[in-house]
């Protein structure tokens, strides 16, 4: 236990690492937020709304109006300080509230790829990722390490693992394994890809693909920590992102996470990538070869930060594994779903249809949702369960305001999930105004019909 203590935490190893990683991932956010933004997503998504769906427990959290866009310009100068190292740790500090922030805004727009970026911010708070090759460590000599604790990039590289291994286990399904879904309704549609398209309608290849994303999910982490099989690894790395995003439309995901892959090489190649750096940018690297340590506790001790980072991975260790509370199938009543690396793993759509009665006269009409939500907001609501319940709470409000006395809220829905026909999702005799949203199982929903084995 101490060899491993010592060799995989306290051992000070070369802050280069860090330090790319420091910069990649600041000019990645930079990235991601002008492409957002020049997109007129902002506008789209948290501006013309006039409703916003909320995660529990964050209600308070709602865009502000054009002040909105403040937001995205705070969270972009940070992440241009972080890259720079300037300022490092108000820097990141602010880029987590500020992109956490926007990511829960309206929950209509989660990907995993935004808690992925959560998560990492968070943890980048407690690491000196402005060591070396920063302008902090320029400019300040106490600041200026060129060796700092294994821990600092080890942590990195197990999140980045956790990320991956989790999204193989839950792929362990008889849905993606001996179904090829929802893989088999995708694939068809991108029949004009170049190279591939022509192949995407044989059965052979959906399941092809199925099996192969989920080996490589549960099988790269060890690749990538395994010296002799890295450079192969990171070459499967770059094919299956390169791959999904030409396929798949999921934003800068692919190659947030190409670069994060990085930090897995050694260190001589990290100061390579520094010395082109240098010389392209006309910065004298030598200045931070300094050979200063940051100093751990003493032998035997954890550090308070160490601890904090202990309880962190534990979450995210026992995180994806909170469905087993929940009696139904995951994929239907979607309890559990989010914040555990499932990604992509369905295809779901629906159709809901709400009916406001009035419990004294009897009298009730139907809504058309368009008068409330976008397209987006709407498709997305149709499916899942918080999404129908938090709608329908805002629907007796605004009903009840509008002069309507005693509103029972009830919903006419049916959900498809992987290619089988739809069937009703709610419990359309369940007054949903008088449900409350809790961490509780949803009993109003009809429990699914079929079964999916697996994790």
């Amino acid at each position: 236990m101490n060899r491993f203590i010592s060799k995989h935490i306290t051992a000070p190893i070369e802050a280069a690492p860090l330090a790319v990683f420091r910069i990649l991932f600041g000019v990645m956010m930079l990235l991601s937020i002008v492409r957002f933004w020049s997109y007129g997503w902002i506008e789209k998504l948290y501006i013309q709304p006039k409703f916003f769906f909320s995660y529990y427990g964050f209600e308070w959290v709602k865009p502000l109006g054009i002040y909105t866009y403040f937001i995205f310009i705070i969270c972009g100068l940070s992440a241009i300080f972080v890259a720079l190292g300037y300022k490092y740790k108000v820097a990141i500090v602010t880029f987590f509230f500020s992109f956490t922030y926007i990511e829960l805004m309206d929950k209509t727009t989660y990907l995993n790829h935004y808690y992925f970026i959560s998560l990492l911010s968070f943890l980048m708070i407690f690491l000196p990722a402005n060591a070396y090759f920063s302008l902090d460590a320029k400019q300040d000599s106490k600041k200026a390490f060129q060796k700092i604790p294994a821990w600092t990039v080890n942590s990195i590289k197990l999140l980045l693992g956790i990320v991956y291994f989790y999204a193989g286990l839950a792929k362990l399904n008889s849905d993606w394994l001996f179904k090829a879904m929802p893989l088999k309704i995708w694939l068809p549609s991108k029949f004009d890809t170049p190279l591939l398209g022509q192949f995407l309608h044989e059965e052979w290849v959906q399941y092809a693909f199925s099996w192969f994303g989920a080996g490589y999910d549960l099988a790269i982490p060890f690749l990538l920590l395994y010296k002799k099989t890295r450079p192969f690894a990171f070459v499967m790395v770059v094919v299956f992102h390169v791959m999904t995003r030409v396929l798949f439309p999921i934003g800068m995901f692919p190659y947030v996470m190409i670069v994060s892959t990085l930090i897995f090489f050694d260190s001589s190649f990290h100061h390579k990538l520094l010395n082109y750096l240098s010389g392209f940018f006309r910065i004298q690297k030598n200045l931070f070869d300094n050979g200063k340590a940051v100093v751990m506790a003493p032998h035997g001790k954890m550090s308070p930060k160490l601890i904090l980072i202990a309880l962190f991975f534990v979450v995210q260790l026992l995180m994806p594994w909170r469905y087993l509370t929940y009696p139904g199938e995951l994929f239907w009543t979607e309890e559990g779903y989010r914040f555990s690396w499932r990604v992509m793993l369905m295809e779901k759509s629906g159709y809901a249809q709400f009916k406001v009665v009035s419990k004294d006269s009897g009298k009730w009409f139907y809504v058309d949702n368009s008068d409330f939500l976008t397209p987006f907001q709407e498709k997305q609501m149709s499916f899942q369960p918080d999404f129908i319940l938090e709608y329908a709470q805002y629907l007796k409000k605004h009903f009840e305001k509008d002069g309507h006395k005693n509103v029972q809220i009830f919903v006419d829905s049916r959900v498809a999930l992987n290619g089988r026909l739809s069937t009703t999702y709610i419990d359309p005799k369940v007054d949903l105004g008088q449900e409350r949203e809790s961490f509780e199982h949803k009993n109003w929903i009809i429990p699914f019909t079929d079964e999916i084995k697996g994790i």
